[in-house]
């Protein structure tokens, strides 16, 4: 059976990494573990950009990988960014099974507007299950609602269901 890790990195909320195992479970049909929390690199702190560069971190949480877990899931409330973007929501490293997301970027709260804890949580749940899934091999799907589909906004982020299309699950074998 598959084991995937998850793994808060910095001060992250409780009720949202239990969201996210549950949902990583359902979906993989695997075992989801949480586990203590790793402090944020560093040097993973872009000062000119006031980010942090998400590729930086995988590789700290790629020395954490247990041999019971197949795959690791970082949760960071941080915000992430990959050298070319503005920002990520999340980043896999497909080879070594690892992913991280950011939580930061998917509050209302970060865009000037209302909380509202249960879409916060409902993409929580889309950006790790979509990030893992990259860590099973599957790429960018052009299916609109795919989990798999790309997210560059939260309105597309919004759009997306909570599981795969056909091809996607055929891929993955589910």
């Amino acid at each position: 059976m598959t084991k995937i890790l998850i793994v808060p990195i910095g001060s992250v909320d409780l009720e949202v990494l239990k969201n996210i195992a549950l949902a990583l479970e359902k979906i993989f049909h695997c075992r989801a573990t949480l586990s203590k929390e790793m402090t944020i690199p560093e040097e993973s702190f872009n000062y000119v950009r006031k980010q942090h560069n998400s590729t930086i971190i995988l590789e700290k949480i790629k020395i954490l990988k247990p041999r019971n877990s197949n795959k690791i899931l970082g949760v960071t409330d941080v915000d992430l960014y990959f050298p070319e973007l503005n920002f990520v929501f999340g980043e896999a490293n497909i080879s070594s099974g690892i992913s991280i997301i950011s939580l930061t970027r998917l509050r209302q709260e970060f865009y000037g507007l209302r909380p509202d804890k249960r879409l916060f949580i409902e993409r929580s749940v889309k950006e790790a299950i979509h990030e893992v899934g990259h860590t099973y091999g599957l790429s960018h799907c052009p299916h609109q609602k795919c989990i798999m589909h790309f997210s560059n906004t939260l309105r597309e982020t919004d759009i997306k269901g909570p599981g795969f299309c056909t091809d996607c699950r055929k891929k993955l074998g589910i």
